[in-house]
Protein backbone atom coordinates (compact mmCIF):
# COMPACT_ATOMS: atom_id res chain seq x y z
CA UNK A 1 0.00 0.00 0.00
CA UNK A 2 1.39 3.25 -1.08
CA UNK A 3 0.05 6.81 -1.12
CA UNK A 4 1.83 9.30 -3.63
CA UNK A 5 2.15 12.62 -2.53
CA UNK A 6 2.30 15.16 -5.89
CA UNK A 7 3.33 18.51 -5.66
CA UNK A 8 1.21 20.54 -8.48
CA UNK A 9 2.83 23.00 -8.82
CA UNK A 10 2.45 27.04 -9.13
CA UNK A 11 -0.75 26.66 -10.91
CA UNK A 12 0.23 26.21 -14.97
CA UNK A 13 -0.15 22.27 -15.46
CA UNK A 14 2.88 22.87 -17.71
CA UNK A 15 4.93 23.51 -14.63
CA UNK A 16 4.13 19.69 -13.47
CA UNK A 17 7.18 17.21 -13.52
CA UNK A 18 7.00 14.31 -15.80
CA UNK A 19 6.41 12.09 -13.09
CA UNK A 20 3.35 13.98 -11.74
CA UNK A 21 1.78 13.64 -15.27
CA UNK A 22 2.26 10.05 -15.09
CA UNK A 23 1.14 9.40 -11.65
CA UNK A 24 -2.12 11.77 -12.31
CA UNK A 25 -2.85 9.41 -15.98
CA UNK A 26 -2.34 6.26 -13.69
CA UNK A 27 -3.88 7.06 -10.79
CA UNK A 28 -6.89 4.96 -9.57
CA UNK A 29 -7.90 7.82 -7.02
CA UNK A 30 -6.85 11.57 -6.78
CA UNK A 31 -7.51 13.52 -3.58
CA UNK A 32 -7.04 17.46 -4.49
CA UNK A 33 -6.67 20.52 -2.49
CA UNK A 34 -8.83 23.06 -3.48
CA UNK A 35 -6.84 25.69 -5.88
CA UNK A 36 -6.09 22.93 -8.23
CA UNK A 37 -6.17 23.97 -11.86
CA UNK A 38 -9.17 22.44 -13.83
CA UNK A 39 -6.62 22.09 -16.19
CA UNK A 40 -4.42 20.33 -14.15
CA UNK A 41 -7.16 17.39 -12.90
CA UNK A 42 -7.87 17.19 -16.41
CA UNK A 43 -5.00 14.75 -17.10
CA UNK A 44 -6.63 12.38 -14.74
CA UNK A 45 -7.77 9.39 -16.31
CA UNK A 46 -11.86 9.60 -16.66
CA UNK A 47 -12.23 6.67 -14.70
CA UNK A 48 -10.75 7.23 -11.34
CA UNK A 49 -12.57 8.72 -8.42
CA UNK A 50 -11.78 12.69 -7.41
CA UNK A 51 -12.33 13.71 -4.60
CA UNK A 52 -12.07 17.48 -3.82
CA UNK A 53 -10.94 18.18 0.14
CA UNK A 54 -9.84 21.50 -0.68
CA UNK A 55 -10.14 23.52 2.85
CA UNK A 56 -12.52 26.50 2.81
CA UNK A 57 -13.14 29.14 5.58
CA UNK A 58 -15.81 28.20 7.89
CA UNK A 59 -14.92 24.37 7.06
CA UNK A 60 -14.70 21.99 9.77
CA UNK A 61 -12.03 22.00 12.56
CA UNK A 62 -11.37 18.02 11.93
CA UNK A 63 -10.82 18.91 7.92
CA UNK A 64 -7.21 17.30 8.17
CA UNK A 65 -7.70 14.65 10.50
CA UNK A 66 -10.56 13.78 7.45
CA UNK A 67 -8.59 13.65 5.00
CA UNK A 68 -6.05 11.44 7.28
CA UNK A 69 -9.10 8.43 7.20
CA UNK A 70 -9.86 9.27 3.72
CA UNK A 71 -6.23 8.28 2.43
CA UNK A 72 -5.64 5.24 4.92
CA UNK A 73 -8.80 4.21 3.85
CA UNK A 74 -7.85 4.48 -0.15
CA UNK A 75 -4.77 2.86 0.29
CA UNK A 76 -6.65 -0.19 1.54
CA UNK A 77 -8.89 -0.04 -1.73
CA UNK A 78 -7.00 0.83 -4.57
CA UNK A 79 -3.11 -0.02 -6.26
CA UNK A 80 -2.16 3.59 -6.88
CA UNK A 81 -3.67 6.89 -5.08
CA UNK A 82 -2.74 9.93 -5.21
CA UNK A 83 -2.72 12.75 -2.97
CA UNK A 84 -2.36 15.69 -5.37
CA UNK A 85 -1.15 19.77 -3.33
CA UNK A 86 -0.32 22.86 -4.77
CA UNK A 87 2.97 23.76 -5.17
CA UNK A 88 5.17 21.25 -2.87
CA UNK A 89 3.97 18.95 -0.73
CA UNK A 90 6.38 19.76 1.80
CA UNK A 91 6.23 23.43 1.58
CA UNK A 92 3.15 24.86 3.27
CA UNK A 93 1.14 21.88 2.69
CA UNK A 94 1.03 19.99 5.58
CA UNK A 95 2.19 16.96 3.58
CA UNK A 96 4.11 16.05 6.46
CA UNK A 97 1.48 15.51 8.52
CA UNK A 98 -0.26 13.47 6.18
CA UNK A 99 2.96 11.29 5.46
CA UNK A 100 3.23 10.74 9.69
CA UNK A 101 -0.44 9.32 9.52
CA UNK A 102 -0.07 7.25 7.00
CA UNK A 103 2.99 5.89 8.12
CA UNK A 104 1.52 5.44 11.03
CA UNK A 105 -1.34 3.04 9.99
CA UNK A 106 1.62 0.92 8.03
CA UNK A 107 0.86 2.68 4.61
CA UNK A 108 3.87 3.37 2.23
CA UNK A 109 4.37 6.92 1.27
CA UNK A 110 6.26 8.40 -1.91
CA UNK A 111 7.04 11.69 -2.28
CA UNK A 112 7.06 13.44 -5.66
CA UNK A 113 8.30 16.96 -5.34
CA UNK A 114 6.50 19.96 -6.98
CA UNK A 115 7.55 23.46 -8.03
CA UNK A 116 6.88 25.44 -5.20
CA UNK A 117 4.92 29.31 -5.67
CA UNK A 118 7.54 30.81 -3.32
CA UNK A 119 9.69 30.34 -5.98
CA UNK A 120 8.17 30.56 -9.06
CA UNK A 121 5.34 33.04 -8.22
CA UNK A 122 8.22 35.61 -8.11
CA UNK A 123 9.75 34.42 -11.18
CA UNK A 124 6.81 34.67 -13.46
CA UNK A 125 6.93 38.07 -12.21
CA UNK A 126 10.28 38.45 -13.53
CA UNK A 127 11.50 38.43 -10.17
CA UNK A 128 14.76 36.97 -9.62
CA UNK A 129 14.55 35.78 -5.80
CA UNK A 130 18.16 36.35 -5.23
CA UNK A 131 20.58 38.53 -7.32
CA UNK A 132 23.96 39.55 -6.99
CA UNK A 133 24.22 43.51 -5.29
CA UNK A 134 20.20 42.66 -4.59
CA UNK A 135 20.17 39.82 -2.03
CA UNK A 136 22.36 36.71 -1.49
CA UNK A 137 19.52 34.84 0.24
CA UNK A 138 15.62 34.32 0.72
CA UNK A 139 13.22 33.76 3.57
CA UNK A 140 9.91 31.78 2.54
CA UNK A 141 7.16 32.21 5.28
CA UNK A 142 3.88 31.44 6.07
CA UNK A 143 0.86 34.63 6.76
CA UNK A 144 -1.23 32.08 7.72
CA UNK A 145 0.01 30.46 10.92
CA UNK A 146 -1.49 27.52 12.84
CA UNK A 147 -2.96 29.20 15.71
CA UNK A 148 -2.17 26.67 18.06
CA UNK A 149 1.57 27.19 18.02
CA UNK A 150 2.87 28.97 20.71
CA UNK A 151 5.61 30.32 19.00
CA UNK A 152 4.35 33.22 16.70
CA UNK A 153 6.31 34.33 14.12
CA UNK A 154 9.27 37.30 14.41
CA UNK A 155 8.32 39.81 11.85
CA UNK A 156 10.76 42.04 13.68
CA UNK A 157 13.66 39.45 13.10
CA UNK A 158 12.62 38.85 9.62
CA UNK A 159 12.87 42.73 9.24
CA UNK A 160 16.79 41.91 10.21
CA UNK A 161 17.74 39.05 7.76
CA UNK A 162 18.94 41.49 4.78
CA UNK A 163 17.07 38.72 2.56
CA UNK A 164 14.11 39.11 0.34
CA UNK A 165 11.33 37.98 1.98
CA UNK A 166 8.57 35.37 0.34
CA UNK A 167 5.08 35.70 2.21
CA UNK A 168 2.70 32.60 1.01
CA UNK A 169 -0.48 33.02 2.25
CA UNK A 170 -0.48 36.47 3.27
CA UNK A 171 -3.21 38.18 1.52
CA UNK A 172 -5.88 38.67 4.41
CA UNK A 173 -2.84 40.09 6.63
CA UNK A 174 -0.46 41.87 4.23
CA UNK A 175 -1.31 45.37 6.11
CA UNK A 176 -0.34 44.14 9.47
CA UNK A 177 2.71 42.22 8.25
CA UNK A 178 3.70 45.46 6.39
CA UNK A 179 3.42 47.22 9.64
CA UNK A 180 5.37 44.56 12.01
CA UNK A 181 8.34 44.91 9.49
CA UNK A 182 8.70 48.68 9.39
CA UNK A 183 8.74 48.27 13.13
CA UNK A 184 11.30 45.64 12.89
CA UNK A 185 13.21 48.32 11.26
CA UNK A 186 12.57 47.63 7.14
CA UNK A 187 13.07 51.14 5.62
CA UNK A 188 9.44 52.63 4.27
CA UNK A 189 10.70 52.63 0.48
CA UNK A 190 11.47 48.68 0.28
CA UNK A 191 9.99 47.41 -3.15
CA UNK A 192 7.26 45.13 -2.70
CA UNK A 193 5.54 43.09 -5.37
CA UNK A 194 2.50 41.40 -4.90
CA UNK A 195 1.82 38.17 -7.09
CA UNK A 196 -1.79 37.11 -7.43
CA UNK A 197 -2.49 33.49 -9.61
CA UNK A 198 0.44 33.72 -10.50
CA UNK A 199 1.80 31.40 -13.85
CA UNK A 200 -2.20 31.21 -14.37
CA UNK A 201 -3.70 33.12 -17.11
CA UNK A 202 -5.15 35.90 -14.93
CA UNK A 203 -1.96 36.32 -12.99
CA UNK A 204 -2.00 40.19 -11.76
CA UNK A 205 1.38 41.54 -10.50
CA UNK A 206 1.01 45.12 -7.93
CA UNK A 207 4.35 46.54 -7.51
CA UNK A 208 4.47 49.26 -4.55
CA UNK A 209 6.70 50.00 -1.30
CA UNK A 210 6.47 48.53 2.19
CA UNK A 211 5.11 52.08 3.66
CA UNK A 212 2.24 51.60 1.31
CA UNK A 213 1.51 48.04 1.54
CA UNK A 214 -1.51 48.31 4.03
CA UNK A 215 -3.54 50.39 1.65
CA UNK A 216 -3.25 48.44 -1.36
CA UNK A 217 -5.83 45.44 -2.43
CA UNK A 218 -4.19 42.24 -2.61
CA UNK A 219 -6.31 39.26 -3.34
CA UNK A 220 -6.01 35.61 -2.86
CA UNK A 221 -4.25 33.63 -3.70
CA UNK A 222 -1.25 35.99 -3.46
CA UNK A 223 2.53 35.67 -2.89
CA UNK A 224 4.26 38.94 -1.19
CA UNK A 225 7.60 39.57 -2.67
CA UNK A 226 9.71 41.68 -0.07
CA UNK A 227 13.03 43.54 -1.30
CA UNK A 228 15.43 45.27 -3.55
CA UNK A 229 14.33 42.48 -5.56
CA UNK A 230 10.81 43.30 -5.73
CA UNK A 231 11.39 46.03 -7.68
CA UNK A 232 13.02 44.50 -10.91
CA UNK A 233 11.65 42.49 -13.89
CA UNK A 234 14.36 40.82 -15.66
CA UNK A 235 12.43 39.58 -18.31
CA UNK A 236 10.73 42.63 -19.53
CA UNK A 237 11.97 45.73 -18.12
CA UNK A 238 14.79 48.05 -20.12
CA UNK A 239 17.93 45.50 -19.34
CA UNK A 240 20.61 48.03 -19.61
CA UNK A 241 18.68 50.10 -16.29
CA UNK A 242 19.76 46.71 -14.70
CA UNK A 243 23.13 45.84 -15.74
CA UNK A 244 23.88 49.76 -14.68
CA UNK A 245 22.23 49.41 -11.09
CA UNK A 246 23.96 45.70 -10.63
CA UNK A 247 27.01 46.95 -11.60
CA UNK A 248 26.61 49.83 -9.97
CA UNK A 249 26.01 48.54 -6.52
CA UNK A 250 28.40 45.37 -6.85
CA UNK A 251 31.00 48.24 -7.02
CA UNK A 252 29.70 50.09 -4.06
CA UNK A 253 30.39 46.57 -1.49
CA UNK A 254 34.09 46.29 -3.51
CA UNK A 255 33.10 43.48 -5.29
CA UNK A 256 33.41 43.17 -9.62
CA UNK A 257 30.34 43.19 -11.25
CA UNK A 258 30.17 39.49 -12.97
CA UNK A 259 28.36 40.99 -16.07
CA UNK A 260 31.61 42.25 -17.60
Amino acid sequence: MTVYLVGAGPGDPDLLTLRAARLLAEAEIVVHDRLIDPRVLDLISPWAEVVDVGKRPGGPADAQDRIHRLLIGAAGRYATVVRLKGGDPFVFGRGGEEAEALRSEGVGVEVVPGITSAIAGPAAAGIPVTMRGHASGFTVITGHQDPTNARSIDWEAAARLGTTLIVLMGASRAGLIAERLLLGGLDADTPVAVVESATMPDQQVVRTVLADLPGTPVHAPAILVIGSVAGLDVTDAGLEDLVATTAHAASEHGGSSWLN
